[in-house]
């Protein structure tokens, strides 16, 4: 098997357990909070990637070296962008926050002006405007033309997380730690303020085995599986533009899966809003791959 069929291999898995992530948010939050669960998916993750560090040997470098950056970078991520993005999806349908979420990308252009001193193109601007727009259509839940949003506070905390995130990654442009041990030094910064955070807030509260196994599978397949699986199709792939338009396979799944499962009634006004969303994405990428070959 080439190194290209393999990092799809490697994609798809990444992306059909990212396509549950939405179902397992809204199940998990039925019995928790969103710091209780944020916590006991970020012990899980660490756990796992722990034991990835350790069992590739990159456990006395990971000690030694990235601590400076992993001090502020925890703080970000997992601590505020999943704090925020929990909260998002205990107030939101979870159709609604999946589909707002997937703006990052876009906020990431934007925010890419002021901080890394880039330009927008036109591409950029028609295809923010074309997202954009989407958010809206979601938000108003198709009342495009009344500004009085079901839950303005979720939809604040849900494209809240899309700037936390695109933030996140700008941040870390020049970031030279590897992903793996980034990824165990930011969860090995952040698990003791969830921690705290949740010593001096509600405490720890048992609510039964389905809410341990749901909070589980959000840390291990949500923040871990997933992250490694997508790290090795990012690695392998000859050029990034194979693996990362599977990306677009996921939102379909998601809103299927939380029909199933969730029992959510699927909004005509969500899909319209996610497609005009996935729309914007795919011009970015179609110029971002056109950028490529120029070169």
């Amino acid at each position: 098997m080439n190194q290209d069929r393999q990092a799809v291999l490697y994609g798809l898995g990444a992306v059909a357990l990212w396509s549950t992530v939405a179902t397992a948010f809204k199940v998990a939050l039925t019995w928790m909070s969103p710091l209780e669960l944020m916590w006991l998916a970020a012990l899980v993750s660490w756990v796992f990637m722990f034991v990835l560090v350790v069992k590739q040997g990159h456990l006395t470098a990971a000690l030694r070296h990235g601590w400076r950056t992993a001090a502020w970078a925890g703080l970000m991520n997992p601590v505020a962008y999943y704090l925020v993005l929990f909260a998002a999806y205990d107030r939101l349908p979870g159709q609604e926050a999946m589909a707002l979420n997937y703006t990052w990308a876009l906020a990431m252009a934007l925010l890419a002006v002021p901080i890394l001193g880039q330009r927008l193109t036109r591409i950029d601007i028609i295809a923010g405007l074309i997202a954009y727009a989407g958010v809206w259509v979601i938000a108003t839940r198709g009342n495009v033309f009344n500004v009085d949003f079901a839950d303005p506070l979720g939809v604040v905390l849900a494209l809240l997380s899309t700037l936390l995130w695109a933030l996140y990654w700008l941040l870390n442009a020049r970031d030279e730690r590897a992903p793996l041990i980034a990824q165990w030094q930011n969860f090995s910064v952040g698990l003791p303020v969830l921690t705290a955070l949740l010593i001096f807030g509600p405490g720890f509260n048992w609510h039964g085995w389905p809410a341990l196994g749901a909070g589980v599978y959000v840390g291990l397949f949500e923040m871990g599986v997933a992250f490694v699986l997508w790290q090795l199709a990012v690695r392998k792939v000859s050029r990034t533009a194979k693996v990362s338009n599977l990306i677009f396979l996921s939102p379909p799944i998601s809103l299927l899966l939380l029909y199933i499962v969730v029992g959510e009634p699927l909004l005509a006004s969500t899909f319209v809003g996610l497609i005009l969303i996935l729309l914007g994405l795919a011009l970015q990428q179609l110029q971002s791959k056109t950028k490529q070959e120029a070169y």
